[in-house]
């Protein structure tokens, strides 16, 4: 056994002079809001609520309910991790350290491929929705592709300026698309209070039952991926095992009950009505436009920040799980490298939105080659769902594996703080609600591009576990650095 695995995980020792990120620049305040504009409540719920009141019905509340139920428990594993051993590496750190080198590079491998491909749909969508608004305003035909590029270069000089001005900038947007969203779900819940019903709240109102509930389960979880956004920057947070957990189970709490209000002031606005629900592209906005015109616009801007928002958290946070990955010889070295003088990790950054812009090309010369501009389908909503919902299928595998480690890890490394309920039961109650949006996402009968998507998944799977086990058998040591950057120290 060598030294780093002879001691305690806080013991593992460290390469000598890693590159550091600027320790303790952010509060407690900083890295929740950064986590809540990671998940953009606004940017989330007005491109998913459509879909969640199709599947569900007017009972669509229910299934916020139970995403955020199952979000819980994965915010469960992430704070008792975090609390042990806070790493910049997040589920990578976690994993690898309790199941070794190649479990390391493997997570790191799908963590990296599921956020880029996420963030790819962010990208597309910040230039997609001004577009939108430019028509529907003033009748003005733009290129999506062109503000996506603007605003894409704008984002990333904020980032390499520092984390902590452009997290009080994402934190800055959120607060307004919060407002909005609040003000918007009230005046509508006033103006229609001579009809307000339960209805989106009881099971019998659940179009075709279970099946209809767990049809919109994935996107429901969708809504909250960004809630791990805090776990990525416990290096640069005043006290990170004490505050990424309050984080984490604080934006959990506050975006479950803001998405069960939005949900039920949409259903309110729609007079119950399943049929207007489903013609709406984005209903939030119709809620609003038959309150006041001037609301409608506030409503449209917050949609706008709040894409803005998700940009510039999400690429911070998760840009910094590979450049960790990076730091430790895990992935390419030069991805772990930070700016001399502002600490920003921009190698990691920049390789981030490179491949995510890549993806959003080929994406687009595949349909150019097969005809689908002419049908209409080359745009920015359709690619939304099509790289989210192939980019949470790879971050849902992720989940999985944390779950399964947490019990492995505090038995093998902190057997005296192990916990039945906290260290076993939540995390096997995790696996099974993270099982559940697996098998809708990859059970076959889907219709394309949704249909290939389980075996892209698949193929990435089988790719990085090849290319783990061969770095693995290259480096020997690799799997003694898994984890030897700890965050406070």
């Amino acid at each position: 056994m060598s030294e780093a695995a002879s001691v305690p995980f806080s013991e593992t020792k460290a390469p000598e002079s890693p590159d550091r990120l600027n320790k303790g620049a952010l509060s407690l305040v900083d890295i929740s809001a950064s986590t809540m504009a990671n998940i953009g409540p606004a940017y989330s719920f007005y491109f998913s609520a459509g879909f969640l009141f199709l599947t569900a019905g007017i009972a669509a509340p229910l299934t916020i309910i139970v995403a955020g139920v199952a979000i819980a428990l994965l915010g469960n594993t992430l704070s008792q991790f975090s609390r042990a051993q806070p790493s910049t590496g997040g589920f990578i750190t976690f994993v690898g350290k309790t199941f070794g080198g190649s479990s390391a590079v493997t997570t790191a491998l799908l963590c990296g491929a599921g956020y880029i491909i996420a963030i790819s749909s962010v990208l597309a969508i910040c230039g997609g929705y001004l577009s939108m608004m430019l028509q529907y305003y003033f009748n003005v035909d733009i290129p999506w592709v062109l503000f996506s590029v603007v605003f894409t270069a704008a984002a990333m000089a904020m980032m390499y300026r520092g984390v902590a001005v452009s997290t009080k900038l994402a934190g800055l947007f959120f607060g307004f698309e919060l407002l909005v969203l609040v003000v918007v779900s009230v005046a509508a819940l006033i103006k229609n209070g001579g009809h307000l019903s339960a209805m989106p709240f009881e099971p019998s109102h659940i179009t075709n039952g279970f099946s209809g509930l767990a049809a919109g389960f994935p996107l429901a979880v969708y809504l909250f991926i960004g809630w791990e956004n805090s776990a990525a920057l416990a290096e640069e947070t005043d006290n990170p095992r004490r505050n990424v957990p309050r984080a984490v189970y604080m934006s959990v709490a506050l975006m479950s009950v803001g998405y069960i209000l939005y949900a039920y002031a949409t259903a309110t606005g729609f007079k119950y009505s399943v049929t207007g629900l489903n013609s709406a592209t984005i209903p939030f906005i119709n809620v609003s436009h038959d309150i006041a015109a001037w609301l409608a616009g506030f409503a449209w801007i917050a949609g706008l920040t709040s894409t803005l928002g998700v940009l510039i958290s999400a690429v911070n946070s998760q840009a910094r799980l590979i450049f960790n990955a990076g730091r430790e010889g895990l992935l390419p070295r030069w991805i772990g490298k930070v700016h001399p003088t502002r600490r920003t990790p921009v190698n990691a950054m920049f390789t981030f939105v490179a491949i995510a812009a890549v993806i959003i090309l080929v994406w687009a010369l595949l349909h150019l080659v097969g005809g689908a501009k002419q049908s209409g389908q080359m745009n920015a909503l359709n690619f939304f769902v099509d790289s989210s919902t192939m980019g949470t299928i790879l971050l849902l595998v992720v989940y999985f594996l944390a779950n399964l480690a947490l019990p492995f890890y505090y038995r093998k490394y902190r057997p005296q703080e192990f916990n039945v309920i906290k260290h076993a039961v939540l995390p096997i109650l995790g696996m099974i609600a993270v099982g559940v949006p697996v098998y809708y996402l990859v059970k076959p009968g889907q219709a394309a591009p949704l249909n290939w998507f389980p075996y892209a998944a698949l193929g990435v799977i089988v790719v990085s576990v090849a290319y783990a086990v061969w770095a693995s058998r290259r480096d020997p040591g690799l799997g003694d650095r898994v984890g030897s950057i700890v965050a406070d120290e």
